[in-house]
């Protein structure tokens, strides 16, 4: 439902003492958005997994100690359900933010492209 001239002004007017209050939290707000937050908190788990990853075969590879290994793979645990908490986060918002930007139809317009040359090299052959 449209909000109302008189509702629209007020919602300006409030928004307008924000950015004169508080210039500095208006502008990351406004840049801020719950698909990129789930972006750079993934980012982090992947790195996280990574380190993960290389305590394991660090302490597996020395025959250092076995409870450094588990630990290695505990820090790979809770990076994949870090990483995976975000994914979902992403979800649909992040799915039609990128579908937006063109994502998925330049896949589908190369795979496409892709299929009509390998079609037209078949009847070639004929």
């Amino acid at each position: 439902m449209p909000l109302s001239e008189d509702e629209q002004r007020i919602l300006d007017q409030i928004a307008a003492d924000f950015q004169e209050r508080d210039p500095e939290l208006a502008g990351e707000l406004e840049n801020a958005t719950v698909w990129r937050h789930a972006w750079g908190q993934m980012k982090w788990a992947a790195a996280l997994f990574v380190l993960g990853v290389a305590i394991l075969v660090a302490a597996l590879a020395t025959a250092s100690s076995f409870f450094l290994a588990f630990g290695g793979f505990l820090v790979m645990l809770v990076a994949s359900l870090w990483f995976e908490r975000n994914v979902g986060r992403l979800g649909r918002a992040g799915w039609n933010h990128y579908r937006s930007r063109g994502g998925s139809a330049g896949l589908r317009d190369y795979l496409s492209g892709r299929q009509d040359r390998l079609r037209d090299r078949f009847r070639a052959d004929e």
